[in-house]
């Protein structure tokens, strides 16, 4: 394998092809017309424009990607995550022209990417499921009469969805047909399926994820935990690796009911099995992710391998260099992702220019970015800007340092995430791990950051005044009677 296409953007196209060129591969850009001057367009050894800015017409159009991979000689595409990354059609027609995809095979990603038969493929193992329907249900008043007896609350899901969308929590009997009807028509709209069904809703769900790799010749590792459960619109924000709640013998379990999901469909490359783990600490399958998770970084630090190599050499056919237990856990790593979002104003996306632009440096941060100061947030894609991955010997240290990193993390010109970030760093619930996927709705609302600036300004203040009286008193500073301050004299000169 010696050029590989890129089909994706911004900060995941650049990671992948960091990866790619250490291992003495050509890599091949792709872009809209709205990408023309990122960084990974830059970076590439060859670029290709694919169509015009919304991703429907470029990022989403396999055939155009196809088309640029024949034009340059690339023999196979890493989709990175989001757009055509777990699109089974897509991964058939790179098969059927005689390429290689950088990841699972169609028949993997059709199962896992529907919830109802991935559930169906997992019983085979056992792995603990949320009571509730193990098929889809369409018939209104049936639907009631299995809620009632799973019991309320009860979660009304779709099977083909994600992020949310086709998601209802019913409280009571008297509620479900009008949300049951709600999420069908959500579902159908979001997915073009309505199939929904139902579990028992667990109030404090915790999110945890087990990452997994597997090679052509049935080797499957998992590569331990990570705990996502710090959620804005049912999608995450920030990560870290290892959770803090889960015992040895809690991990050793998930690690084994995500090895085994994996074996039931013959899994092959990098992939996510995600669960949900209730106040108990019981945990139960939610759904698998056909391909590298946006959070993979925190597994890296920990691991210290490199999954984009690791899939690379997976799609090259060669065998996994290490087995289970040769793996082991060293330190804790954080993430936070810096989206282009306002926190106060429920996280709805703000584009503009990217006025300052400058990433934290030193010893356990890493930033994995697609911008450079003067660069413009498009409107057409996801808002992230970057990644802000810290690490350290302990989880009190990773924190720190994410503190620290989000400190001189200086962004002007758009809101974003960042402070958001240092208010979960900060906060007694996220420090002692007493939290879960509700901690946004529980802690944070509009102000939250405005009064944490204001306490932050006042003990500034507080300090300077008091370095200030001592200075005097040691007759460090010249005091005048009736002097002038420069700030007022430069304002009376104006």
């Amino acid at each position: 394998m010696k050029k590989i296409l890129i089909a994706n953007r911004g900060e995941i196209a650049l990671r992948i092809m960091r990866s790619a060129r250490e291992m003495g591969i050509k890599t091949v850009a792709v872009y809209s017309e709205a990408d023309r001057q990122s960084l990974h367009v830059l970076y590439a050894d060859e670029a290709v424009c694919i169509g015009p800015a919304p991703s429907t017409q470029s990022y989403l159009v396999g055939e155009k990607i196809i088309a640029a991979c024949k034009a340059t000689g690339a023999e196979a595409i890493h989709p990175g995550y989001g757009f055509l990354s777990e699109n089974a059609a897509f991964a058939r027609l790179v098969e059927a022209e005689g390429l290689i995809l950088i990841g699972p095979t169609p028949e993997a990603m059709e199962i896992m990417g529907n919830k109802l038969s991935a559930k169906a493929a997992a019983l085979k193992y056992g792995i603990p499921m949320v009571p509730g329907t193990e098929e889809a249900i369409t018939d209104v008043e049936e639907a009631k009469q299995r809620a009632i007896a799973v019991g309320f609350p009860i979660l009304i899901k779709a099977a083909a969805g994600g992020g949310g969308k086709g998601m209802r929590v019913v409280e009571q009997a008297e509620d479900f047909e009008e949300q049951m009807q709600l999420a069908v028509s959500e579902a159908k709209s979001a997915f073009g399926d309505g199939a929904v069904f139902i579990e028992r809703y667990v109030s404090s769900p915790r999110h945890i994820e087990i990452q997994v790799l597997g090679d052509t010749h049935g080797n499957i590792v998992h590569l331990f935990e990570r705990e996502c459960s710090i959620q804005r619109r049912h999608q995450k924000v920030i990560e870290e690796a290892p959770s803090c709640v889960l015992t040895e013998g809690i991990r050793r379990e998930m690690g084994k009911c995500a090895v085994d999901v994996a074996r039931s469909v013959n899994y092959v490359g990098a992939g996510t099995v995600e669960f949900i783990l209730d106040e108990n600490l019981d945990f139960f399958f939610l759904e698998m992710n056909t391909r590298l998770q946006v959070e993979h970084p925190v597994t890296e630090m920990i691991t210290g391998l490199d999954l984009v190599k690791e899939q690379i050499k997976i799609a090259r056919g060669e065998q996994l260099s290490f087995r289970q237990e040769d793996l082991e856990i060293s330190g804790h790593a954080i993430e936070l992702r810096v989206y282009a979002e306002d926190p106060e104003n429920n996280f709805l996306p703000d584009i503009g220019v990217l006025q300052t632009y400058k990433t934290p440096k030193g010893n356990g941060v890493r930033v994995d970015d697609g911008f450079e100061q003067g660069m413009e947030i498009p409107i057409y894609y996801d808002p992230m800007i970057a990644k802000l991955i810290t690490y350290g010997n302990t989880r009190e240290e990773a924190m720190e340092r994410m503190v620290r990193a989000i400190d001189e993390y200086h962004i002007t010109g758009i809101t974003t995430t960042l402070g958001f970030g240092k208010f979960v760093m900060q906060h007694e619930a996220f420090r002692s791990g007493n939290f879960d996927t509700h901690f946004v709705s529980k802690y944070f609302h509009a102000g939250s950051l405005k009064h944490e600036n204001d306490d932050e300004a006042l003990v500034a203040a507080v300090f300077a005044a008091q370095a200030f009286r001592k200075q005097v008193a040691a007759n460090l500073l010249p005091v005048r009677a009736n002097s002038v301050s420069h700030w007022k004299r430069n304002r009376i000169i104006k």
